[in-house]
């Protein structure tokens, strides 16, 4: 059941063609968007030897580049809206690229804060949020699958770079390294270039177009006319708003609930991953089983995404998508509770299989919610300020998460604390959906009462209108 805000696009999105196309662009960008960070977990525990710093503090590079990857999304909402989404992921691919150069030349780890974790950061939210926004603009029956099939390159992505990172190291350092990845990073140049806006005014010709020959029939040409004035507003409105970030979002009682539960959610979403691997050191895996648990991750994660969007695509499911969103976060805080559980490398490839599976439901349907409840048309600024809120929790996660380590010199107290952060924003979420699904019926249901009062009252009208009439001539 395709969400009624998306009707006020303006124009039909062609779902499929270039968007195709599309979505491969935006499969690279979120790809090194959300994978990257994580990524560079291999080279903490050498970075942390070099700098001579704590848990915590090398924690913090991972956190500063998310957080201002987060933090970056208000003002990438404003530019894709200005400039569209091609110009602003090839700037930010230039940004983040830079970032890990100057990187390379790091004499501290405040330097590498600089560096990876804001330039970069700021890269990131750059290639992040026009790739979510205009995938909307492309989809809607098929968006679902289209955002599963999109978000896929988060794993694929992890999968390949974890291993990666650990061969580049070996090879050449981690200064070597970072000046390779940002010649890699420069890829993001070619995915944004990939990223056409989508033809709207092409789509808008057989809804708006009146004929210009002269009809016989009056009616039906001022019909049109009518139906042609009618577009033309709804898109000199919509391009208002799209002028800057709507701030009427906050009175958007969807809305509200998944930026609440989101908040409480995001200090315990990356900090397992964070530490995936430096937990398996601490137990005393080597270096590159250690890596490869995230491969295992990232490959589980890999299918489960896109195989969630075909899920919640189903007739069955996309109408109450969010029961589904909600079981899936509830998901993953279990598989945290449960991780201390697991002994020896076996355990940690189990937890990794259960792990990628719950992490992958969430992201694929992590903004495809979003966009359920609030439109397509409004969801470049939705998702720019849910990230900027977000960052909070995003950048404080990993580093409250790494002092847990630091106090207790172990990390099962870290896993129960997020497995908590996320299975109560579940059973939020199962509620409070519940609760704005029940509102949503009941509106719809009093909309359809007042409308056929309403058309009762013009019958009425009109017969009252026609007696009277009647009543004259006989007179």
């Amino acid at each position: 059941m395709p969400p009624p805000a998306a009707t006020n696009l303006g124009y039909i999105p062609p779902d499929g063609g270039w968007g195709w196309v599309v979505v491969f662009a935006s499969f690279i960008s979120i790809g090194f968007s959300y994978a990257f960070p994580k990524s560079l977990t291999i080279y903490f525990k050498e970075i942390q030897e070099y700098f001579s710093v704590s848990y915590s503090e090398i924690a913090w590079v991972s956190s500063v580049m998310l957080a201002s990857m987060y933090a970056g999304g208000p003002l990438s909402s404003i530019l894709v809206n200005r400039y569209g989404s091609r110009p602003v992921v090839m700037v930010g691919g230039v940004m983040v690229s830079a970032g890990m150069v100057l990187a390379s030349f790091g004499t501290s780890i405040i330097h590498l804060y600089l560096c990876v974790g804001v330039i970069g950061g700021f890269g990131l939210a750059f290639n992040l949020q026009p790739a979510l926004t205009i995938i909307g603009t492309y989809f809607h029956a098929k968006r679902p699958m289209a955002n599963g099939l999109a978000m896929a390159g988060s794993p694929v992505f992890l999968s390949t770079l974890a291993p990666l990172n650990q061969y580049l190291f070996d090879c050449y350092g981690w200064r070597g390294s970072f000046l390779i990845l940002g010649g890699i990073l420069l890829h993001c140049c070619v995915a944004g270039a990939l990223m056409r806006p989508v033809k709207k005014n092409i789509q808008l010709k057989p809804k708006s177009g009146a004929p210009e020959d002269g009809s016989p029939a009056d009616s039906n040409a001022q019909t049109e006319n009518l139906l042609q004035e009618e577009s033309k507003t709804e898109i000199r409105r919509q391009q208002c708003w799209q002028q800057c970030i709507d701030l009427t979002l906050f009175k958007h009682r969807g809305f509200l609930i998944y930026l609440v539960g989101n908040v409480v959610m995001f200090f315990g979403f990356f900090a397992p991953v964070v530490f995936l691997a430096p937990y398996a050191k601490h137990l005393g895996i080597d270096e590159y089983s250690a890596a490869f648990l995230l491969s295992i991750f990232a490959l589980v994660d890999m299918f489960t995404r896109p195989s969630t969007g075909l899920i919640g695509n189903s007739k069955w499911v996309r109408p109450r998508i969010q029961y589904f969103f909600s079981f899936s976060v509830a998901f993953n805080g279990v598989c945290h509770l449960l991780c201390p559980l697991a002994t020896g490398y076996t355990g940690l490839v189990v937890y990794a299989v259960f792990f990628g599976l719950a992490f992958g439901m969430v992201c694929a349907l992590l903004f495809e919610v979003l966009m359920d409840l609030v439109g397509a048309h409004r969801f470049s600024s939705a998702v720019g300020l849910v990230t900027i809120i977000e960052c909070g929790p995003v950048l404080l996660g990993p580093p409250l998460s790494g002092f847990l380590v630091d106090v207790f010199g172990e990390y099962k107290y870290l896993y129960y604390a997020c497995g908590v952060l996320m299975f109560v924003p579940g059973i939020y979420f199962f509620i409070m959906n519940y609760y704005n699904y029940k509102k949503l019926d009941e509106e719809r249901a009093q909309s359809l009462a007042v409308g056929m009062r309403t058309d009762e009252e013009a019958v009425h009208l009109k017969l009252s209108q026609d007696e009277k009439a009647t009543t004259e001539t006989n007179g």
